[in-house]
C-alpha cells in the first residue's frame, strides 16, 4: 500500500510525494519535526506540515544563498546564520577558507539534533572549529551585534510559528546595525507565484526596503518548493550584486557545484515581468499581479 506526504501549496494545489516510510516524528518545544523516506527525494525533512528540503534538491537552496554572495563580497571573514539548523547553508559556507568564523542561531536545537541523525552530510558541518552553534531566538541574538559580521544569512522558516520575528522591521534593522560598512544580508523570500506566498514576498520586500539602500531579489527553481520558483534577498550596505561581481576571482577557487555558476549568478537576477510588477507595488495593501484559478 502506497503512502503519501501532501503539502498544501495555493488553495487548490498540492505537491505530493510518495514515501517509503515516516523514520521520525516529534513534537518540540516549537513546532512538529517529521523525516520521511522516499524514492525519488531521498529523506524529506517537514516541520509544521511544510517541505524544508530534501536530499534530492537541497543544493540548487543552499548553493544559492551562500556562493551568490561569496561570488560578490572579497572579504567576508565573520558570518552569521540565524535559522539553517539543517546545516547545509554551514556545508556551503565552510568552502570558504578565509571565513574565519560562523556564528549559527537555531531557536529549536531538535532541528538541529534530528539533522545530526538523519542529514550527516549536511549537518557534519556543526564540528567544524570555525563554527559555534548558539540556541537562541534569532531576533534577540541579534539585537546585541554592532558592525560585527560580514555577511548575514537568514536561512530561515516561513513567516509562521517561531519564525515570525524574523520578517519583522525590528530584526531587519538590527541585521543593518550588525553588518560592517560593507556587510550583506541574504534571506530566503518564498515563492511570488501563488497568492499566499505573493503576498509574504510584498510584506519582506516593503520591510526590507526601508532598511537597506542596496535591496535586489534574485532566484532559483527548486522542484519541491511551492511552483518551483524561489526568491532569494540580497542587501547591503554598498555591495551591488551585479556591479561588483567577481566571477572570475570565484572561478579561480575551483570550487565544485551543481547549480551555481557565474552565469546563473548574473542570470537570476533577470525576474519575470510578472515578479518585477509584484515588487514595484508601492501602495499599502496587496494586490495579486496574476489571474486566473487558484493563480
Amino acid at each position: 500500500m502506497s503512502t503519501y506526504f501532501s503539502e498544501q501549496q495555493g488553495d487548490k494545489v498540492e505537491l505530493v510525494i510518495q514515501v517509503e516510510e515516516q523514520l521520525h516524528k516529534e513534537v518540540s518545544e516549537f513546532q512538529t519535526i517529521e523525516v520521511f523516506q522516499s524514492k525519488d527525494f531521498g529523506k524529506i525533512l517537514v516541520i509544521d506540515g511544510v517541505l524544508m528540503l530534501t536530499e534530492r534538491d537541497e543544493f540548487i537552496y543552499h548553493e544559492m544563498m551562500v556562493h551568490v554572495p561569496l561570488a560578490v563580497h572579497p572579504g567576508v571573514h565573520r558570518a552569521l546564520v540565524i535559522g539553517g539548523g539543517d546545516g547545509g547553508a554551514l556545508r556551503e559556507l565552510l568552502r570558504y577558507p578565509e571565513i574565519e568564523s560562523i556564528d549559527l542561531v537555531e531557536i529549536d536545537e531538535r532541528v538541529m539534533r534530528v539533522s545530526q541523525e538523519f542529514f550527516p552530510h549536511l549537518a557534519s558541518s556543526f564540528d567544524s572549529d570555525r563554527v559555534h552553534l548558539h540556541v537562541a531566538d534569532g531576533l534577540k541574538y541579534i539585537r546585541k551585534w554592532e558592525d560585527h559580521y560580514d555577511l548575514i544569512l537568514v536561512d530561515s522558516t516561513d513567516p509562521i510559528g517561531p519564525g515570525v520575528s524574523l520578517f519583522t522591521r525590528e530584526f531587519y534593522g538590527n541585521c543593518y546595525k550588525a553588518l560592517k560598512g560593507d556587510g550583506i544580508l541574504v534571506n530566503q523570500h518564498e515563492s511570488p507565484f501563488y497568492d499566499e506566498q505573493a503576498r509574504m514576498v510584498w510584506e519582506i520586500r516593503r520591510q526590507t526596503r526601508a532598511v537597506f539602500p542596496v535591496n535586489f531579489l534574485y532566484q532559483a527553481y527548486i522542484p519541491s518548493y511551492p511552483s518551483g520558483h524561489w526568491l532569494f534577498g540580497f542587501m547591503s550596505k554598498g555591495y551591488h550584486p551585479l556591479k561588483d561581481h567577481q566571477p572570475c576571482a570565484w572561478e579561480a577557487r575551483g570550487l565544485a557545484t551543481r547549480y551555481y555558476n557565474s552565469r546563473i549568478h548574473q542570470g537570476a537576477f533577470a525576474l519575470p515581468t510578472y515578479v518585477q510588477s509584484l515588487l514595484d507595488q508601492t501602495g499599502e495593501d496587496f494586490i495579486p499581479v496574476l489571474s486566473g484559478g487558484d493563480q
